[in-house]
């Protein structure tokens, strides 16, 4: 009898050393997420809020959908996956992120690679985070990522 397959979803975690208020309002506010992931977002992201985020070098779009905001907790959005960040404070001056992405469409095999894509991307984008908000540091990644691919 064939296994039924679960479909992937994708889960990746950083320790960041700032506190829980500061690294929640990095992802709330495009001014600050422009510094390590995107280069532009059209508003801050509130509850029931529709938001583009702009990838420049790529000239790619995502319109973004919040689904639920849970103050210095949890963001929960759809962008044609529902991706939740949960925001723990561990100490006074440390947060633990974690970001899962679910909802992949496709066949089997479209699903996986979507899901490993999510993975590389999202764990792109905590490195990022802790680079920018622990130490000052814009490491471009997401745009070093892939260079070739960059309009002109």
């Amino acid at each position: 009898m064939a296994e039924l397959l679960q479909d992937p979803i994708v889960k990746v975690e950083m320790l960041i050393r700032k506190p829980v208020q500061e690294v929640f309002e990095a992802f709330i506010d495009p001014e600050i997420t422009s510094k390590f992931w995107f280069t532009q977002g059209t508003g801050r992201l509130e509850a029931g809020s529709q938001v583009q985020w702009h990838w420049a070098m790529y000239g790619a779009t995502a319109d973004v959908e919040v689904k639920e905001i849970e103050v210095n907790k949890r963001i929960l959005l759809d962008w044609g996956t529902l991706v939740e960040w949960t925001f723990t404070a561990q100490a006074d001056n440390e947060t633990f992120v974690t970001i899962t992405d679910s909802g992949f469409k496709g066949s089997p095999d479209e699903k996986v690679q979507q899901a490993l894509n999510s993975t590389e991307g999202f764990t792109i984008v905590l490195c990022g985070l802790k680079a920018y908000l622990e130490h000052g540091i814009r490491l471009n990644l997401v745009s070093d990522k892939a260079p070739y691919a960059h309009i002109s």
